[in-house]
């Protein structure tokens, strides 16, 4: 018996090696590449832009070129103008985003998290999103005039909804086990708002935010055409009264850079909120 069971041991196959599987992990572009990257697609623009002004192809009449572009940026840096009329235009922006986020963000944990919340806020921010924040202007100068409160006051309605929008679902899309399994460990109230249902709408939450601030420059752009003496906005109207199309483009410009600046700090915080997300990126 004993030989029996050794020739077979020994006539039986070998067991497949067992190997350590690899760590399949993306691997990161390097930084030097990636930043050039982003740049690509605007420079190729902007060559295009100046070669269609140096060849006639584009009159300085419907476009003005680059250098004029840039003269005029150099004016209005010399005279201070650029520098306050950006500072103005940045302010009512932040004023006007921190006051409909905030709002937008308490509306929705209450909707969200609320059957009654939901009952008596949803419906009425519905109607407000429905409705264009543009076909307010003539009512918002009727009632706040035409001074700053009116300008901040447009901001705040045109990033109201789409935050209330986004951070509602986020809540709502938080699994119920996590929301139970946090009671557990003794978190209740708004503990487990800020320390469980927050944390986990968090990706819903910060691009409500980035909308947010997309909507709050069409918001600057219509709050600035009316009984503005300072602001992006203003510049605009003196560029239409005289034909300076070279001031238009530096003014469109101006917006884009303000849009870029606010992209920039939604990625910021998300790079510090939100860390794993970097990691199912693929390169």
């Amino acid at each position: 018996m004993v030989t029996l069971s050794s020739s077979v041991r020994s006539d039986a196959p070998a067991a497949p090696k067992l190997e350590t599987p690899r760590y399949r992990r993306t691997r990161e572009r390097p930084r030097w590449i990636s930043i050039p990257l982003r740049f690509l697609v605007p420079a190729l623009l902007v060559a295009a832009w100046s070669v269609g002004s140096s060849s006639g192809l584009l009159s300085p009449e419907i476009l003005a070129g680059p250098p004029a572009v840039w003269q005029a940026f150099v004016e209005l840096y010399q005279s201070g103008q650029l520098l306050d009329f950006g500072l103005a235009s940045l302010q009512r922006a932040a004023l006007g985003v921190g006051c409909g986020v905030l709002i937008g963000l308490v509306l929705g944990v209450l909707s969200g998290l609320s059957a009654l919340g939901e009952e008596l806020i949803d419906s009425t921010m519905q109607i407000n999103r429905a409705v264009p924040f543009l076909a307010l202007v003539p009512l918002f100068i009727a009632w706040f005039g035409i001074d700053e409160t009116f300008k901040v006051v447009l901001i705040t309605v045109a990033t109201l909804a789409p935050m209330y929008a986004y951070t509602y679902l986020g809540v709502r899309g938080v699994d119920r086990k996590m929301v139970e399994a946090a009671r557990g460990f003794g978190l209740i109230g708004w503990r487990l708002v800020f320390g469980a249902i927050l944390p986990t709408a968090l990706p819903g939450v910060l691009m409500g935010l980035r909308i947010c601030l997309s909507l709050s420059i069409t918001g600057l752009i219509a709050a600035e055409q009316v009984g503005t003496r300072e602001g992006i906005g203003y510049l605009v109207t003196l560029a239409q009264e005289y034909n300076r199309t070279d001031y238009m483009v530096l003014c469109i410009v101006m917006y884009a850079i303000l849009g870029l600046v606010f992209d920039a700090v939604v990625r910021v915080i998300e790079k510090f909120a939100m860390p794993w997300r970097q990691l199912s990126v693929t390169r």
